[in-house]
């Protein structure tokens, strides 16, 4: 569907990989990557004999976040600059505009999906493994709820997926302070599943596992596991929250303010009031 992902057949009936597949860039995600993966996300959902899903990371990263085009976007007045519209608030697919189907889309397929993180996975890039059903990483991947850094708010998904993971506090204190921390400190703030040296060899390994189980009892705990997270009209009220606060604060002063200093490489200079 786009050379930005790639749907690897893993020889292993039922069990398909998703790559990110901007190497030179750590995956950033672009516009054309969020399209990419709804789409495959999508088509995935509605694979019959579907049994288990590993997503990774072509190159030296999984996710690094939001292209750096896209903060320049912002800067001069062009909105979001991501998902193909300039506003987050109008709902694309179901519950979520586009951005956070990036990461949703994985709660819709109807069997595991796991995350193999090596590298960074910053902001949006750690909102879309977040998504997944389980999150194996290497103790020196790098992770950070980084928008912060660039004046913004988590709004991928990721006040509803961090908070379904991590304690309240713990929460506040990676989106307040944007803090880069490590796949060992991920794993003891819930967000990681297990450390192992080979993610992507470990995830592989789990979901042939997982596709030899009986599918419709797999299935059927994916529904129930879900069901029994944030009831979906709470999760639908706090998506809308994020694109909405988001939608405020992109292209006001002190956001560009943010750019201009991170780019520019200086201490920002915020307005108060």
């Amino acid at each position: 569907m786009s050379e930005r992902l790639r749907v690897i057949d893993t020889g292993v009936p039922g069990v398909r990989e998703v790559r990110l597949n901007r190497p030179d860039k750590h995956n950033a995600l672009d516009a054309e990557m969020f399209q990419a993966l709804a789409g495959i996300g999508e088509r995935l959902a509605a694979e019959p004999g579907l049994r288990a899903v590993v997503l990774s990371g072509e190159g030296p990263s999984f996710c690094a976040g939001l292209d750096m085009g896209n903060f320049s976007a912002m800067a001069e007045g062009g909105g979001a600059g991501v998902g193909g519209g300039s506003r987050l608030e109008p709902r694309t697919h179901g519950d979520s505009n586009q951005p956070q189907y990036a990461a949703m889309v994985w709660r819709d397929i109807p069997v595991p999906v796991i995350a193999a993180v090596h590298g960074v996975a910053f902001g949006g890039g750690l909102q879309v493994a977040l998504g997944a059903d389980l999150r194996l990483a290497r103790a020196d991947s790098r992770w950070s709820v980084m928008e912060i850094k660039w004046g913004l708010v988590p709004d991928m998904a990721g006040m509803v997926l961090l908070n379904e993971l991590a304690r309240a506090d713990q929460v506040r204190e990676l989106c307040y302070s944007g803090r880069v921390f490590d796949g060992a400190e991920a794993q003891q703030l819930g967000l990681v599943t297990r450390i192992c040296d080979d993610p992507r060899a470990d995830a592989l390994a789990l979901a042939e596992q997982i596709a030899g189980r009986n599918p419709h009892a797999v299935r059927a705990m994916k529904r129930l596991l879900t069901r029994s997270a944030m009831p979906p009209a709470q999760a639908a009220d706090v998506l809308l929250a994020e694109s909405r606060e988001q939608d405020a604060i992109i292209g006001s002063p002190n956001q560009v303010e943010a750019v201009y200093a991170n780019l520019e490489k200086r201490v920002a200079r915020f307005l108060d009031g």
